[in-house]
């Protein structure tokens, strides 16, 4: 094997994290290959002043993109709070769309993926990002397909990640192609994380969002729902509440929640259990009645089918110290 060179885009407002992350597993991992088989890094942006992350760190690029021009192995952006409202960037994005032909890998960390998507990258591809921002990505760009609880996504060349620390596991997801699972494991205990993550980014986002409007009928639902939770909660019943028939309850309350009102119970449950679950000792039996599931083996089911992850385990990640 020979180094692998790696580009990772910068801006003023990056997150720093979103570099340091997926940079810190590839510089680890130069200490578990053989020398010269590892990986030589590059951080490029519009110049080399130095230019302020927006936790106010200051980074310098070692190459401008007007002198980045060489194939590379692997070509990354990070991400940044402001890239998924701001405009495209035009050096970004015309440095993103040459360097992207010529390299073997290229993709995002976190809401790098809108950067990505002004360059046209995103087209036709699955891929990930933040959730709070992953259903603004898909409304920008309609032609990608954004998962929305996937930790990192590949497609074909394209890798992006979930947010800011999913970046990590985006570098050992790359470790490990590239060098094993050994490697891979060896990095991780290094960095004092978890090669790979249980589960996807539902068990940090809740399933519930208050409406926007507090006297609306879908707010006088969500209210009905959580404190009522052990009660079934069918579509007739839910409409009652709405003050609507049910076929209209049914159709205003998917368009305005873009979910059915089953799988809004279910979520509503998920994230009371989730939450006594964070904040208490008590059995899983306990959770489970208060939460609204008929047993806790059913609470299990929904956990693993939702969040990929068991309640106990999810406990043991999540729980408040």
């Amino acid at each position: 094997m020979t180094m692998k060179t790696v580009a990772l885009a910068i801006f003023p407002g990056v997150q720093s994290l979103d570099v340091a992350g997926p940079l810190d597993v590839f510089m680890e991992a130069n200490g578990f290959v053989a020398p010269g088989d590892g990986y030589d890094i590059t951080l490029v942006a519009a110049d080399c002043a130095p230019l302020r992350a927006s936790n106010g760190l200051r980074i310098s690029a070692d190459l401008a993109f007007s002198d980045a021009n060489k194939p590379w192995d692997l070509v990354l952006v990070a991400g940044g709070p402001g890239l998924p409202t701001a405009e495209a960037d035009p050096q970004l994005t015309e440095w993103l769309t040459n360097a992207a032909l010529q390299a073997g890998r290229y993709g995002s960390v976190c809401t790098g993926a809108f950067a990505l998507g002004h360059a046209g990258l995103l087209d036709g591809k699955t891929v990930t990002t933040h959730w709070q921002n992953a259903p603004l990505l898909a409304l920008r760009f309609p032609k990608a397909h954004v998962e929305f609880d996937r930790i990192y996504s590949r497609d074909g060349a394209l890798v992006t990640s979930a947010g800011v620390t999913a970046g990590i596991d985006l570098g050992l997801a790359l470790v490990q192609e590239d060098h094993g699972a050994d490697v891979a494991l060896a990095v991780a205990k290094r960095l004092v994380v978890v090669a790979q993550r249980q589960g996807g980014q539902s068990q940090f986002s809740p399933y519930l969002v208050p409406p926007a409007e507090p006297d609306s009928p879908i707010a006088r639902v969500h209210a009905h729902v959580m404190a009522h939770l052990r009660d079934t909660h069918s579509v007739d019943e839910l409409a009652d509440v709405a003050g609507m028939s049910a076929r209209t309850f049914a159709r205003v309350f998917k368009l305005e929640t873009k979910m059915t009102p089953a799988d809004f119970v279910e979520g509503a449950r998920i994230d009371t259990a989730r939450n006594r679950l964070e904040g208490s000792d008590l059995p899983l039996k306990v959770v489970a009645y208060e939460s609204g599931f008929t047993t806790a083996e059913h609470m299990r089911q929904v956990f693993v089918r939702r969040l990929g992850l068991t309640p106990s385990q999810y406990r043991a990640s999540f729980r408040a110290v």
